[in-house]
This record gives structure tokens, sequence and C-alpha cells, in this order.
């Protein structure tokens, strides 16, 4: 069956404010009229919220990063079949906080097992499925940080708690991917206001939108 939907993914390093935007995003597309499903990665669904919960248990430190890798692969698959692709077919508006570039560049990158390593274990959990189009929200880790720890209401998660070090790779990591995936790849200064920031999103989005009615 040919794809009649949109699928849009937000990425970018913690505390970069995509959840926010993209929730305002989806919230304004739908009083447009556009059909808008918003999920999250890993989650979405019942059986990868619950892989969520014991990636990103603090609790679980001592998580190796190949189980760490194939636990986000797992869940993705799940929540692929189960959500993203009847909602593709059935021509809806797909907004995912999250995709496959965020394997890429947590573990392939950041992780260090290797960017072809975390692409192949994830072409075998997403088949063809790509996203239409990824806002890569860019910010320095530093910043990204400071507002987590500055909102005490934001879940803060196994992966907020490791080094600046860490979150400076990850930055990394989505940059080199937006070299590979330029098309895909919309790289917005995040470091703005919410509504600077949300502004800039639409336009992008309306665009491609357009181009699809």
């Amino acid at each position: 069956m040919q794809k009649k939907g949109y699928f849009i993914s937000s990425e970018g390093p913690e505390g970069a404010g995509k959840t926010t935007v993209m929730q305002l995003l989806g919230k304004k597309l739908n009083e447009e009229g556009y059909d808008v499903v918003m999920t999250r990665e890993p989650g979405g669904i019942m059986i990868s919220e619950k892989i969520r919960n014991i990636i990103l248990d603090n609790e679980h430190t001592m998580m190796d990063s190949r189980t760490e890798a194939l636990l986000y692969a797992a869940a993705r698959r799940q929540h692929l079949v189960e959500k993203v692709q009847p909602a593709l077919e059935a021509g809806k508006i797909v907004i995912c906080d999250r995709f496959i570039d965020s394997s890429l560049a947590y573990q392939g990158f950041a992780r260090g097992i290797g960017v072809e390593e975390i692409l192949t274990i994830n072409k075998f959990a997403i088949g063809k499925t790509m996203p239409d189009k990824t806002i890569l929200f860019d910010i320095e880790p530093s910043v990204g940080l400071e507002r987590i720890n500055a909102h005490n209401d934001r879940e803060k998660n196994r992966l907020d708690v490791e080094s600046l070090s860490f979150h400076e790779k990850v930055r990394e990591g989505y940059l080199s991917l937006v070299d590979q995936y330029p098309n895909r790849i919309q790289v917005i200064d995040a470091s703005r206001s919410v509504e600077a920031v949300l502004e800039e999103v639409y336009l992008v989005i309306k665009k491609e939108l357009e181009v699809i009615r």
C-alpha cells in the first residue's frame, strides 16, 4: 500500500525544548484542519512504554550500551507497526518525538558503538519507513542541561545524568547526520524563545505539507 500520510520526527539533545515546540505545532496544525497524531519514542504504545521504563530507569546505570541499543530498536519496531504505519496509511500526519536519528546519535556516535552498526540494527526494525522530514533542535549541551535543572517538573532520566562530554558527543553525532541526510534533516536554532522556534518550525513544515497536498 502506498503511504498517504506524512511522517515528521523531532530530534535534539536533552533540554532542547523539542517536545514543547512540537506539541504546540501539532495543536496548530490540528486547528488548521490537519489530522495529526502525536507520539513519542521510546513509547507511544503500551509495550514500548514498558521498554521505555526499563531503558530510562535511573537505577539501570549498569546497562550495557548494546543492550540499550537493542531495547530502543525493539521499542521502535513495535511502535512503528502498531501506531505509526497505520496512521500513515490512513493519511494522517504523524509527529514523533525522536526516531531512528536518536539511536544513531546517542548509541552509534556518543556510546561509540558505531553509526553503521546502529543503522543496521534499526533497518531491521523499521524496514524502509523513514521520516519525511526531521526537525533537529540544535543547542549547546550546557545550555540544554541548565534548562533541565531549572525545571523540576520535567522527567529526569538516566540520560540526563550523563556527563557533559557525553552530551557534547551526542550533539556532534546529530550534526554529522545532517551531512548524511541534508534533504531530510532541518536544523533549527533551539536557543531562542519557544515562540521564535515554533514559528520557524511551522514555516518549514507548512512548506512541506503544501507540496504534498
